[in-house]
């Protein structure tokens, strides 16, 4: 295991105590970064956006990936520590910011980021909003990650309501000593990737997400029976039967591309 002498010094000063209760977990592993930032899949035509860089493990690895990185850092002494480090670095901003207040570009972008763990929603649904990013890559905790993507066997009304436009996938594990202070649980990448065609238009996404809101309501313990609330039951019988939904079956428990054909049935 590598460990970069800064990453060291934070351990034991005040920064190291904010950090904590911020529940940011420092990177300390060099070939862990290496493997995120090559699973990003990210390219030397590519601006990509780092969410809380901290002591800026991910970061020196993303400049010899991309064309382009913005670091937005909350803390301080930790933006100011990087805008030294990379003051003569043409292919690095370095930005006093918290993420979540950030503009999101106009042009192609990608995001790549070890997510504080307390904000990882916040920051996934950053991402999402932002109509000009191509994909995201985030550390996030290991159940996170598996349960936005279905590895449960399950499925969130997050995931379902965006996969139209967006594929969520898990990623590989990361284990919890790669980091430090250590937390209590595993990590994992949460990949999200813009579909180059959507599976809907665009105009027709907020109708399907009104049917996912209505779906997972959770009226009558099934799809279903959350479905009669605003369809005819002879209606609602034969969209499930069309896409294959068990007239029982839980919310959670339907996939993706039956949510679609499900959609398209009752339109």
């Amino acid at each position: 295991m590598s460990h970069n002498r800064s990453t060291r010094h934070a351990r034991d000063t005040p920064q190291h105590a904010l950090r904590k209760r911020l529940s940011q977990n420092f990177l300390t592993d060099t070939a862990t970064a290496r493997m995120i930032v090559r699973a990003s899949g990210v390219t030397r035509d590519d601006l990509v956006l780092e969410a809380g860089p901290g002591d800026g493990m991910l970061t020196r690895h993303l400049i010899g990936a991309a064309r382009q990185v913005h670091a937005y850092e909350k803390d301080r002494r930790y933006a100011e520590r990087l805008r030294r480090r990379y003051a003569d670095d043409d292919r690095v901003r370095c930005h006093l910011a918290d993420f979540r207040d950030v503009r999101a570009p106009r042009e192609p972008f990608a995001v790549v980021a070890n997510v504080p763990f307390a904000v990882t929603t916040d920051i996934v649904r950053w991402c999402l909003a932002a109509r000009s990013l191509t994909s995201a890559t985030l550390v996030t905790q290991l159940e996170f990650a598996r349960k936005h993507t279905g590895d449960f066997g399950r499925w969130t009304k997050l995931a379902v309501a965006v996969w139209p436009e967006t594929a969520l996938e898990l990623g590989p594990r990361i284990g919890r000593r790669q980091f430090h202070p250590v937390p209590r649980v595993d990590a994992a990448l949460l990949h999200l990737h813009r579909r180059p065609e959507p599976l809907l238009p665009h105009q027709e996404m907020g109708e399907y997400r009104r049917l996912v809101e209505l779906g997972f309501s959770g009226v009558g313990g099934s799809l279903a029976a959350s479905l009669r609330r605003a369809y005819p039951s002879g209606r609602v019988q034969r969209a499930c039967a069309a896409a294959d939904i068990d007239r029982n079956e839980p919310v959670g428990l339907v996939s993706p591309g039956r949510w679609a054909r499900l959609f398209a049935a009752l339109r």
